[in-house]
């Protein structure tokens, strides 16, 4: 049974303590700001008592030594927030009867004759949050509201000075509410360096900005399909990863967040994750970032073929290198590579373009004899063996060959697109040959030379097309050696699991033409991250980091949509490649507002029966209908809608 039910006007998700035998419960949800990120655990006790508290992250306020984990945080404990005194009487906390989310977190609950309220939130554009609390008569006699005024201040000392933490619970002096009246009491967290001013902050108004950007996002790129729970779930990963992008000393950066990563880029979660997918979304600072974090590489790309570093920290001023060459070059070729094709300004991809190309020159440079592409590791940092080559990197760079063949087209450079061509071609046999193995009883891959249990990125072939062990592999990864309730464990027989592999499963399965298998998986999935015990976003790992919401894992779930079920696969700086797997028990699907390619259009699938489609694209007043059968690959051009 689900503790969560979706709202009724399809924007939210709530949460009916009163009703749910199953508690204490507690849950912990990250909300961001481009200078805050707001971390809120929050719950009921047996007794149905709210349990708050709050954990307030700012990027830029840098501790020493100003590493990756430097990022200033604060906890803000319960003699800190508001004391509310009813007809003389101190307030004891609420009894919640209900908690809910649609882009900010809201509590309600009762405390003798009142009605309290709460909202939480980051501001948009300051270093401050804000917890707003709203008390309503509901008995039938007057009340004596009186909350003092309180203020305090601490100080931290970090790489760029004094730093200044206060909080402000504003004062009602008394006021009598009667029967059905309400006050509001607002409650102010802020941090700034000595020399800056304390900001003036509206409570309502900075409530208001948050809503108006939560909207933002929600018109773009939006998905319409049968299931309201794939819907909402989609809806509430496309704002996780537009809403974790900092404004830092060094320009815009979209980072995971979870406490632990910000004011930071990583090859994998900026450049390879999240990057490829913002083009879609067309969020002007997701852009910016991404943008920020491939130009934050460039000047790492030496004459001398060093490995790029792993991440790029302390607001661009320093980096990390720790688990050697994870494969990172391979990284930033695909990732880059996708980004400036679905991105559409070519004058941009030409910037980034001697970038990708030294990237890829790196990775032939480290071919084994073996012909596939040798790292020290992998994304997961030595946390399981990886072997001298594995199968990660080889199969990032054969997609990245991929696309960088689409570029030297568009540049007209037809010899460096010949050379991507032949290295896809003898990296994608090299891969068979190398990694195709019998693991566990199953015709599948094996992730490095003596591997011998099944690992989750045996879904990597799938992802990039290769399928000449596609049934097999699609068995592996559904069996019960690597399926759990969370999606795939990382290695058979290890409870751990790092979502961003299921979600690669999950886009490559759709990809694979496995769409009920896929959709099954998908489903339960979605059920679990919006429904479950810990929502409402993916997660990055357990045991390691309490699942927390890391932001570049919600990208990839949306990339299951546009690149798994839909196919899309850019082809230049206005076309795509498209192949739809729909579920075959959904009869429509619809995504909006697609803003990828310099273009703002939309896609509509209908299910004509026996496997057919008709696809509707549309861009402005015009539109254009194909019919094509699941599986079929057409080659969109959106200048035939010009």
């Amino acid at each position: 049974m689900n503790r969560w039910e979706l709202g009724q006007d399809n924007t939210g998700i709530v949460w009916r303590v009163e009703g749910d035998e199953c508690i204490p419960h507690t849950d912990h949800i990250e909300m961001s700001g481009t200078k805050v990120s707001l971390y809120v655990s929050y719950g009921a006790s047996k007794e149905r008592k709210l349990k708050l508290q709050q954990k307030i992250i700012y990027p830029t306020l840098r501790k020493i030594p100003n590493d990756t984990h430097a990022s200033l945080i604060t906890d803000y404990e319960e003699e800190l927030f508001p004391e509310i005194y009813a007809d003389g009487v101190l307030l004891q906390r609420e009894t919640v009867a209900q908690i809910s989310f649609d882009g900010i977190l809201r509590t309600a609950g009762k405390a003798e004759n009142i009605a309290v309220s709460r909202v939480l939130f980051p501001t948009r554009e300051l270093l401050c949050t804000i917890e707003r609390i709203t008390l309503k008569n509901t008995g039938n006699s007057s009340i004596k509201i009186f909350v003092p005024e309180k203020k305090g201040t601490r100080y931290a000392r970090g790489c760029h000075g004094v730093y200044v933490l206060e909080h402000h619970v504003k004062a009602i002096t008394e006021c009598y509410l009667s029967s059905q009246e309400e006050v509001e009491i607002e409650v102010v967290f802020s941090g700034r360096l000595a020399d800056e001013k304390q900001p003036t902050v509206s409570g309502s108004s900075e409530e208001e900005k948050r809503k108006e950007h939560f909207a933002s996002v929600m018109e773009r790129l939006c998905l319409t399909t049968p299931d309201r729970v794939v819907n909402q779930a989609f809806a509430f990963s496309k704002y996780r990863a537009a809403e974790s992008v900092f404004l830092t000393r060094g320009g815009y950066m979209h980072c995971p967040g979870g406490l632990s990563y910000y004011a930071a880029v990583w090859t994998n979660d900026q450049v390879e994750y999240a990057g490829p997918f913002f083009p879609y979304l067309g969020d002007k600072n997701a852009i910016a970032a991404s943008q920020n974090a491939y130009e934050l590489y460039l000047p790492f790309m030496g004459e001398d073929f060093r490995a790029i570093p792993s991440s790029i920290i302390a607001e661009g001023h320093d980096i990390w290198e720790g688990a050697g060459d994870r494969g990172d070059a391979a990284m930033y070729a695909y990732g880059a590579a996708n980004f400036v094709l679905e991105n559409g300004d070519r004058e941009y991809a030409k910037k980034l373009w001697p970038a990708i190309r030294w990237c890829l020159s790196y990775c032939e440079k480290k071919k084994t004899a073996d012909g596939v592409i040798a790292s020290d590791t992998d994304e997961l940092e030595n946390r399981f063996s990886s072997g001298d080559a594995n199968l990660s990197t080889s199969l990032l760079a054969y997609g990245a060959y991929r696309a960088a063949a689409c570029l030297a087209e568009e540049f007209g450079e037809a010899e460096y697109e010949e050379h991507c061509l032949k290295e896809k071609e003898l990296l994608g046999e090299a891969i068979e040959a190398y990694f195709g193995a019998n693991v566990q009883g199953f015709n599948t891959y094996r992730y490095y030379d003596g591997n011998d249990k099944l690992r989750a990125w045996i879904c990597l072939p799938l992802v990039f097309g290769i399928n000449h062990r596609r049934e097999e592999t699609l068995r592996a990864l559904f069996s019960e050696y690597l399926w759990k309730p969370d999606g795939l464990a990382t290695e058979s027989g290890s409870e751990t699991f790092w979502d961003r592999s299921t979600l690669y499963a999950l886009r490559g399965a759709f990809y694979a033409g496995a769409r009920e298998q896929a959709y099954e998986h998908l489903r339960e999935y979605s059920i679990r991250r919006v429904l479950g015990e810990h929502v409402p976003y993916p997660v990055e790992a357990y045991p390691e980091g309490n699942q927390q919401h890391l932001s570049a894992e919600s990208a990839l779930y949306c990339r299951i949509f546009t690149e798994g079920i839909l196919g899309m696969i850019p082809t230049s700086f206005r076309s795509f490649s498209l192949t739809v797997n729909m579920p075959a028990e959904w009869k429509h699907m619809k995504l909006a507002a697609i803003q990828a390619y310099q273009k703002e259009f939309s896609i509509e699938v209908s299910k004509y029966g026996n496997g057919r489609y008709q696809i509707i694209i549309s861009m402005g007043e015009k539109e254009k209908i194909w019919e094509a059968a699941s599986g079929e690959t057409l080659s969109i051009s959106l200048e035939e809608l010009e």
